[in-house]
């Protein structure tokens, strides 16, 4: 194993088993490599001392929810649906038995367990707030190969968003390094350089962060400042759209955590200022999801348009 990167290195360690498994324990901070967080990229040497920390077993059994799902697509190897908003994913704090996966063992006995740890047939996610398309995998060779077009870039994703603002440029991309932000747990933020600005150079790399790449165009404004955008996702890392919208002066409708509510002021319409802050949900909706099917090789491509109550209040908007 010497010489391989970290993440390929630990696959071979049977209770690792994959590259994806190993790739999400680094990512969430449970390898060490001679008492320090390393990259998956870190190359293995005979000197490295390398401490993997699993995660413990849920204490709680998952619980079957029956709550009826919006599938799309459903064969013997995945899933394909429409998750709503204010739906969690997987269980978390909080959110132990009212969950998509709790949703999903309720609905199939066939899920992958490639990840455990309460995320059987997960491969990638969405914010609880964001509605949209979703694939689940339901056998390891399904996520596996699903898991490795993530991770290759080779998927295609596109984002509807409203956000709070007007962008200098109405298309183009935007990329940095993010990261948890500095005081706020809660929040991920771009990565700054010494001088305190965003790191925009993939080879300036930090030592901590994950390169982040957004590309955006909007499509329509409107004359009291909100921009409806198309956003496609280079990257998939946790809060980008929503980080890199906010960064860019446009914060998206209805996200509190990024800042939306501080931009009401620039509304100067009562009346839309009103409707704004009643908006009833995250404006974040995943609406295109294009991949090749792990077994048989099918480009499949799914889409979905946002929730009617909400292309409603897009319209009253003026944005559709």
């Amino acid at each position: 194993m010497i010489g391989l990167r970290l993440d390929k290195a630990l696959s071979f360690i049977p209770e690792i088993h994959s590259r994806s498994r190993a790739e999400y324990l680094i990512g969430q901070a449970r390898v060490q490599v001679n008492t320090k967080l390393v990259k998956a990229s870190h190359k293995v040497m005979a000197s490295d001392e390398i401490l993997v920390e699993f995660p413990e077993p849920e204490s709680s059994e998952l619980k079957p929810l029956p709550l009826a799902l919006d599938i799309l697509f459903e064969d013997d190897d995945l899933i394909v649906l429409n998750k709503p908003s204010g739906l969690v994913v997987h269980p978390a704090a909080g959110h132990q038995q009212d969950t998509l996966v709790n949703a999903l063992i309720h609905h199939t006995s066939d899920l992958s367990m490639k990840f455990g740890e309460n995320r059987p047939g997960i491969v990638h996610r969405l914010d609880r707030d964001t509605s949209g398309i979703l694939v689940i995998a339901k056998n390891d060779f399904a996520h596996e190969g699903l898991a490795q077009q993530f991770r290759n870039k080779t998927n295609h994703r596109v984002y509807f968003a409203v956000g709070l603002g007007i962008p200098g440029v109405s298309s183009g991309v935007v990329q940095s390094f993010l990261a948890r932000h500095p005081t706020d747990r809660k929040k991920y933020s771009s990565v700054l350089d010494p001088n305190r600005r965003i790191i925009r150079d993939q080879k300036l790399a930090p030592a901590f962060g994950k390169w982040a790449v957004t590309h955006y165009q909007v499509l329509k404004t409107n004359p009291a400042g909100l921009s409806y955008f198309q956003v496609q996702l280079e990257t998939g890392r946790t809060h980008q759209i929503r980080v890199h919208l906010s960064e860019m002066g446009c914060p998206i409708v209805s996200d509190e955590v990024y800042g939306s509510s501080k931009n009401f002021n620039s509304v100067k319409s009562v009346s839309l200022r009103l409707q704004l802050q009643e908006f009833p949900r995250l404006a974040l909706h995943a609406a295109e999801l294009g991949f090749k099917h792990p077994r048989t090789n099918e480009n499949l491509l799914f889409k979905q348009d946002w929730p009617e109550e909400i292309k409603i209040r897009l319209r009253e908007l003026g944005l559709l």
